[in-house]
C-alpha cells in the first residue's frame, strides 16, 4: 500500500499510526508558508511583473507601497494573503529548487532538503492537521519522498 497522508484532529492526546510521522505545524517538516499567515504575503504584481511573489518586508495584509527600482523606476505593489494553492506552490519550489533567499528552513536544525526528505519520509504516512480534502504542503513531501522510491 502506498503512503498517504492522515488528517490530525486537534485531539488532546492524538497519536499517528506507528508508522506515521506528523509533518504539520510544530515539526521539523512543517511549511514555512502557512496560509492566511504574515509568513505567507504575496507582493502584486512581483517586481520583476509577474503577478505575484512572497513578500518578505512587509507584514500586512491589503498595504499599498510604492517601490522604487534601479533603475528609477516607481512600480505599485499590494500585499494580500497568498492562496492556499500558492502556498504548496511557493512549498514545492522553495524544496525542490531552493535559492540563497528562498528556502525551507528549520527551527535549530538543517534546512529541509529533497535528499533528506527522501531519506526520512521514504514510504511513511504523514500527518497534518489540514483537512484531507483541502490543499496541504504533506503532498508535496508524500510526493517528493517517494518519487524516487517508485522508479
Amino acid at each position: 500500500m502506498s503512503p498517504k497522508r492522515i488528517h490530525r484532529p486537534a485531539v488532546r492526546g492524538w497519536r499517528p499510526p506507528e508508522d506515521a510521522i506528523y509533518v504539520g505545524p510544530g515539526s521539523e517538516y512543517a511549511t514555512p508558508f502557512r496560509w492566511r499567515t504574515r509568513e505567507a504575503l504575496a507582493r502584486v504584481p512581483a517586481l520583476d511583473g509577474s503577478p505575484w511573489e512572497l513578500e518578505t518586508r512587509i507584514s500586512a495584509d491589503g498595504h499599498h507601497h510604492p517601490y522604487k527600482h534601479a533603475d528609477g523606476r516607481i512600480t505599485s505593489h499590494t500585499s494580500r494573503y497568498m492562496t492556499r494553492r500558492e502556498c504548496i506552490d511557493l512549498f514545492r519550489h522553495a524544496l525542490t529548487a531552493p535559492t540563497p533567499r528562498l528556502y525551507v528552513w528549520r527551527q535549530g536544525l538543517p534546512r529541509l532538503t529533497v535528499d533528506l526528505v527522501r531519506q526520512e519520509l521514504t514510504g511513511r504516512d504523514l500527518a497534518c492537521r489540514c483537512a484531507l480534502n483541502q490543499l496541504c504542503h504533506a503532498d508535496v513531501l508524500l510526493e517528493v519522498a517517494n518519487s524516487e522510491a517508485d522508479r
